[in-house]
């Protein structure tokens, strides 16, 4: 029986603290890992507040792309009268 009780107490002195130790630590890790999904929701609730414009903006874009194309081919039309 002394060799439980010598079991037992090496359990409670030693085993139980390292464990402890280490629940701690996942524990903190746990709580950073969980305010740095919060910021990152807020940050992603921020952004859908800014997204409202995107089809004003992406229409705005298309305008600008067919405006430089035309200027493009009026160029390259006038470049290829001068070279040919």
């Amino acid at each position: 029986m002394t060799l439980w009780g010598l079991g037992n107490i090496i359990l409670v002195v030693v085993v139980v603290p390292v464990l402890v130790a280490l629940l701690s630590r996942v524990l903190g890790a746990l709580e950073r890992i969980r305010g740095a999904a919060d910021d990152a929701l807020a940050g992603g609730v921020a952004l859908i507040g800014e997204l409202d414009t995107t089809p004003e903006l992406l229409a705005t874009t298309d305008r600008t792309i067919s405006d430089v194309a035309n200027g493009a081919v009026r160029y390259a039309g006038s470049v290829a009268k001068l070279l040919g």
